[in-house]
């Protein structure tokens, strides 16, 4: 193999230089992000709590806020309640109640409602989620996250090297930890929309990383004489136009679905702009900090010669 001597070239943005300042003010706000998960915990949708989803449509544009404070009235409490499709139509989500069976829910929903009102509704739909069920889809939510991560790991330390697979792991769970905790933190609703949010986080933040460190790997082969540090630093700024522009263009389309996409897929905007933020910024800083602080260099990304190669060199 012929190596190249290319002298390394300066680079505008000194990101590794401050590198422990960034990864432990990362640590300091994981940290935070367990403790929110520790004591306040997730709010759980009924997905996984279990409970009763029901789809009214409304003569009139409804006032969500009448709507909420009558089944309050009527008994259930902390009630979901979001257009779904229009303003006439209502997605209303119950959590169970003890000593009502499901046959008595749909009457008394209807009855809450409508009497008194002077904007009738008619429910559309009406779906029942068992406690056992949510426990499933729990358990399959940690399953999912569980065998990602061994997946990631498994492909970045082949395709790669292992000291940037564990990198990319911790960088990886260091977003999913940022994104399931501020959701603790504030309370909002965690379903099967918002894990579907923090699977695809993982996808993009690992794609980034990837990207950034492929270009080390190209980097470190090509640039002799350079520190491991230089090298790093100037794979991240080479590659900081490309990650910054395919966030950018990424956020706009999530905002949009944020602020225009209606109640339903709200959470699910919300965890992926969160998502996109961080996995953003621990690409550049966490990831390749982490695979620094672990010892890569330029000897674990050299191609091994093959026999008789070195003999056949002049």
């Amino acid at each position: 193999m012929v190596e190249t001597t290319t002298q390394a070239q300066p680079y505008k943005i000194d990101f590794m230089g401050n590198r422990r300042l960034w990864v432990t003010i990362s640590a300091i706000l994981s940290l935070i992000a367990v403790l929110s998960l520790a004591i306040r915990g997730l709010n759980y949708a009924i997905d996984f709590t279990g409970g009763t989803v029901v789809e009214a449509a409304f003569q009139n544009p409804v006032d969500l806020g009448d709507l909420r404070s009558r089944l309050e009235g009527a008994g259930y409490k902390s009630p979901v309640v979001q257009n779904f499709g229009s303003s006439k139509e209502v997605l209303i989500r119950l959590a169970p109640q003890e000593g009502v069976s499901n046959l008595d829910v749909k009457p008394n929903v209807l009855n809450a409602i409508n009497t008194g009102s002077a904007n009738p509704a008619e429910v559309n739909r009406i779906e029942f989620v068992g406690p056992q069920v949510g426990d499933d889809l729990a358990e399959g939510a940690v399953l999912a996250l569980l065998l990602a991560t061994l997946g990631i790991l498994i492909y970045v330390a082949w395709r790669f090297e292992w000291r940037f697979a564990l990198g990319a792991i911790l960088a990886t769970l260091h977003d999913i930890v940022m994104v399931v905790g501020i959701f603790a933190l504030f309370g909002w609703e965690f379903d099967l929309s918002v894990l579907a949010a923090v699977l695809a986080v993982m996808g993009y933040s690992l794609n980034d990383t990837i990207v950034v460190f492929d270009r080390i790997r190209e980097n470190f082969r090509k640039i002799r004489r350079a520190e491991t540090v230089e090298v790093v630093n100037i794979s991240i700024n080479e590659t900081l136009s490309r990650t910054l522009m395919t966030s950018f263009l990424t956020l706009l389309t999530v905002v949009a679905m944020a602020i225009w996409g209606g109640g339903v897929i709200h959470n699910f905007a919300l965890a992926l702009i969160i998502g996109i933020v961080v996995g953003t910024y621990s690409s550049i800083y966490v990831a390749s900090s982490l695979a620094v602080r672990l010892g890569i260099s330029r000897a674990d990304m050299l191609v091994p010669e093959k026999e008789g190669e070195a003999e056949g060199r002049p």
